[in-house]
């Protein structure tokens, strides 16, 4: 076989993390930590969403691994020193951060708060080196999202999440108005499909 490594390493990367959730969501035939309800298309639960997505995902991982069996060669790129050292901090900070949040501020004991900011705090960590800065902004924004949904709304959350995708590249970083255009563009549609067509349940503004 001629083996794409790095589609492979993508793919198995991707199926873990969707395996990972459903097990969280509760929507791996039945089995799960939280088990949240799913509700219908038209109205639905809090587990809903999270499990189109993560199956989409597993999707995805799967078809990228299968194909990269048959697209190489493609090794994989070694790391650099300094990039296993910044994963390396990334990976201590982010634990330790997971670990004191909760007894700084009891907000930060309920759910998965503390761990996702220690997520967050590893993820902005690994964009200090050029070689991880693209899934570290793109993994940082995802927390950001989670961590400001529900009380920073939907449009602060959206917002919060392109900008930190938007720092990824130095295109991006050049074309500020841009960004800005994409950034109204999309809370627009967001607004329109989730909360005025689909009727989703979630704060739209700040409600700190």
């Amino acid at each position: 076989m001629k083996i794409n490594e790095k589609d492979v390493a993508s793919g198995l990367f991707f199926v873990l993390v969707a395996l990972a959730g459903l097990l969280i969501n509760g929507g791996f035939f039945g089995l799960g930590w939280e088990q949240h309800s799913l509700g219908t298309p038209r109205r639905m639960g809090p587990g809903y969403m999270p499990m189109l997505v993560l199956w989409g995902l597993f999707g995805l991982g799967a078809l990228t691994l299968v194909i990269g069996l048959f697209e190489g060669p493609d090794p994989l790129q070694r790391w650099t020193g300094v990039e296993s050292g910044v994963l390396a901090l990334a990976v201590a900070v982010g634990l330790a951060v997971g670990y004191v949040a909760p007894s700084l501020n009891p907000a930060f004991a309920s759910g998965y708060t503390g761990l996702g900011l220690g997520m967050l705090a590893g993820f902005a960590l690994l964009c200090l080196s050029v070689g991880w800065r693209l899934m570290g902004c793109i993994c940082a924004a995802m927390c950001a999202f989670c961590l400001l949904l529900e009380s920073g709304g939907l449009m602060l959350a959206l917002v919060a999440t392109i900008f930190i995708c938007a720092a990824a590249e130095p295109e991006h970083r050049a074309r500020p108005v841009g960004v800005l255009g994409l950034t109204v563009f999309l809370l627009a549609l967001c607004w329109w499909v989730f909360i005025k067509q689909l009727d989703i349940r979630v704060n739209v503004w700040p409600q700190f």
